[in-house]
């Protein structure tokens, strides 16, 4: 389980967006849930469970802790560069899945990711004999969300998750509204006031939109429900213009509705930086409203800057 793909695509089908801190999770059902699918589907006991996510420094939070003692399942960390970006996930997915088709650990593997670029690893199991299923995140129309077209044509089968075992375990967070205080706070931020909250660290958004973020839909592979494409060399002016609105409102709410008063504060200080997590889910969603598209600078300036402009608004 590539846990990056499962929580953002469920993120899209629960809230609209990307944007994984608008999302709970319980983790334990889920888990029980995807292993009793991947049974009914490899006609097998499941012998071992593989959670692959990051943690700063590779150290487990507490809730990675959690997961990683549930019974049969294995906790691989990867880590987060510097730009906010998960660092050898692809690359253990990869290696464990080669190495355990090498040593005859299991006859059928189900991986739950879209990445294109576990495509030549997929190929490398298979020659040890071995069947790879894909098992996608279902979208709001129950179709699989975000799955590389190489990845597909690589793998023995692609099948979602059953739809109820998303939409039963994972919900959108609900943060009680802020007090007159912590709005007070908020206002006197957002004029420069002495009573700031500290700013969000350096991120994507602090160099002008010269930064370059690795989207999980390439062009070079494309993803299911779109055609490989690249970026067009001339832009629709109005097209784009509502492609930005539509992901800017979506994040936007669901931030909103997510954040707690100290976050909504945090934001506000440290005006222009967009907080990576945030700005990771703008460039995300864009793009895959694009068809997959790498997203040109002038686009991501665009962006970011319409996003300051309707957080202002409102």
């Amino acid at each position: 389980m590539d846990v990056g793909y499962l929580l953002s695509a469920a993120a899209v089908r629960v809230t609209g967006t990307s944007f994984r801190n608008g999302i709970q999770v319980d983790y334990e059902p889920l888990i029980d849930a995807l292993v009793q699918q991947a049974e009914r589907l490899s006609e097998l006991p499941v012998l071992r469970v593989h959670w692959y996510d990051s943690a700063r420094d590779g150290v487990p939070d507490n809730q990675q802790q959690f997961i990683g003692e549930l019974p049969n399942v294995k906790l691989r960390l990867g880590r987060f560069g510097v730009d906010g970006q998960q660092k050898g996930v692809d690359l253990r997915i990869g290696l464990d899945l080669v190495a355990h088709a090498r040593n005859g650990a299991a006859d059928v593997f189900i991986l739950v990711s879209g990445d294109d670029d576990l495509t030549e690893a997929v190929e490398e199991a298979q020659v040890h004999g071995v069947q790879v299923i894909l098992l996608a995140v279902p979208n709001a129309d129950d179709k699989p969300h975000g799955i590389s077209r190489h990845l597909i044509r690589a793998a023995d089968g692609l099948k979602i998750i059953f739809p109820h075992t998303v939409d039963q375990t994972v919900t959108k967070v609900q943060v009680p509204p802020m007090t007159d205080a912590t709005a007070q706070s908020m206002a006197v931020a957002a004029h420069g006031g002495r009573t700031r909250a500290k700013a969000p660290s350096r991120d994507l958004a602090n160099d002008g939109g010269s930064g370059a973020l690795r989207l999980p839909m390439l062009p070079s592979g494309g993803a299911i429900g779109s055609e490989p494409s690249s970026a067009p060399q001339y832009e629709d002016p109005a097209e784009l213009a509502e492609q930005i609105d539509s992901v800017v409102d979506n994040v936007l709410l669901t931030f909103r509705r997510s954040a707690t008063p100290d976050a909504l504060a945090e934001l506000t200080a440290g005006k222009p930086s967009i907080p990576r997590d945030v700005d990771k889910a703008l460039l995300t969603d864009l793009s895959e409203r694009r068809g997959g598209i790498e997203l040109s600078e002038a686009v991501r300036h665009k962006l970011r800057a319409r996003f300051w402009e309707k957080y202002d608004d409102a």
